[in-house]
C-alpha cells in the first residue's frame, strides 16, 4: 500500500475548514467534539481518495477563524483547494494507523 502526502509548493503548513461544538451529554458531562469539513477532492489527490479536507490558506484561516463573518461568505470558502498550489509524494504505508505518530511519517519514500 503506497499512501500520498501533500504538501504546499510554498512551505509552511495548511488550515482545515472545521467545526467544533461544547455539549452536555444525558448523565451531564460536558462533551466536545469536532468534525473537518471534507469537499470533493481536486485533480492532484482524486487519484488517492474520493474527498479531501477543506484547505484554507492563511487569509482563509483568518476569515474562518472570525467570529464577525456571515455564515454564506464563510460557504465560499468551501471548494477544493487549488492542486497547483500542492505537491504529492509518496510515504510509508505507516501513516495509515494512529498508533503510529513520529514526524519520519512525513518523509517521502522511494517509489518502485
Amino acid at each position: 500500500m503506497l499512501i500520498w502526502s501533500p504538501r504546499s509548493r510554498y512551505g509552511g503548513v495548511y488550515g482545515f475548514a472545521g467545526l467544533w461544538d461544547e455539549w452536555m451529554d444525558s448523565e451531564g458531562e460536558r462533551l466536545r467534539s469536532f468534525t473537518i469539513i471534507t469537499i470533493t477532492p481536486n485533480e492532484l489527490v482524486e487519484d488517492v481518495h474520493d474527498r479531501m479536507p477543506v484547505i484554507l490558506d492563511e487569509e482563509g484561516v483568518s476569515i474562518w477563524l472570525s467570529q464577525e463573518q456571515d455564515k454564506n461568505y464563510l460557504q465560499t470558502l468551501l471548494q477544493p483547494y487549488p492542486a497547483d498550489r500542492m505537491i504529492k509524494y509518496p510515504v510509508s504505508k505507516l501513516v495509515g494507523s494512529v498508533k503510529n505518530n513520529s514526524s519520519e511519517l512525513l518523509d517521502e519514500i522511494a517509489f518502485n
